[in-house]
């Protein structure tokens, strides 16, 4: 009997072991698959939101708005970043050498009357992708989703911006940014914010290092976003792999916009 009974104490442990290490391998993908869906939803809540508006539709902008500013919603948001992308383009974007600028918090949009600070949401129909988009690269912004760079254009659209969007390489099991690489000149990228959806095509792509801020800058007279993350894949950041995009409208040749 005592034989029996250690025979199964023993076999009780070995199962437990087994349990305790498959749990511990299963549980970044399981952690990283709740991030994705939280993630996914966030996005959706957001589209429903502006969906369920008194237009009950987003309009998709295919040459510049001429909507007067008071008769959006959130007028005086507007103004602000649209004055906001103009002086940081006519300062040639001076904050972005300075150190964790990119993580300043350049507007809170509960001071303007919205409910969070979820300013839109990014979707990138080849990588099958929704994600929310925040202002300002910080950690927390970083881990709820894609955040814009502050010193770069806040993704409103016009001439003379650059909206650079940056999203891990992965992250805790999660996968945010990790498969941009298999985007390719042409793909679409879609920008949804408080007013409007606008519509970028790839035109090209660049592997940089940190501090190389000058391959991020506004182009004059072009109406861009530029993705960014970290490179190669689970480097620890070593490098940075950004995606340029352009407004469709402006869109006339398959060209890279930088060398």
């Amino acid at each position: 009997m005592r034989k029996l009974e250690s025979r199964g104490a023993i076999i009780t442990l070995m199962l437990l072991m087994f349990l305790a290490g498959l749990a511990s391998v299963l549980y970044p993908y399981v952690w990283g698959a709740a991030v994705d869906i939280s993630i996914a939803n966030t996005a959706k809540d957001f589209l429903s939101r502006l969906e369920d508006g008194p237009d009950k539709d987003i309009p998709t902008v295919i040459v510049p708005s001429t909507e007067p500013e008071e008769s959006r919603p959130y007028p005086e948001l507007w103004e602000s970043m649209t004055a906001y992308n103009q002086r940081i383009y006519a300062d040639g974007q001076s904050t972005l050498s300075e150190a964790g600028a990119y993580q300043a918090a350049v507007f809170s949009l509960t001071d303007y009357g919205l409910p969070d600070e979820t300013f839109g949401v990014i979707s990138i129909p080849k990588l099958d992708l929704g994600m929310p988009l925040y202002l300002g690269a910080t950690d927390e912004n970083m881990a709820k989703g894609a955040a814009v760079l502050s010193g770069t254009s806040i993704p409103i659209g016009g001439s003379n911006t650059n909206a650079v969007i940056a999203g891990h390489r992965g992250w805790g099991g999660a996968a945010y940014f990790r498969y941009i690489t298999d985007l390719a000149v042409g793909d679409e990228v879609v920008i949804t914010n408080l007013w409007e959806r606008l519509r970028y095509r790839v035109v090209g792509t660049k592997i940089i290092e940190p501090h190389e801020i000058e391959n991020i800058l506004i182009q004059p007279g072009r109406d861009m976003v530029t993705l960014l993350t970290c490179h190669p894949y689970a480097s620890g950041g070593k490098q940075r792999y950004l995606v340029y995009c352009q407004r469709i409208q402006e869109y006339d040749i398959m060209e890279v916009p930088y060398d």
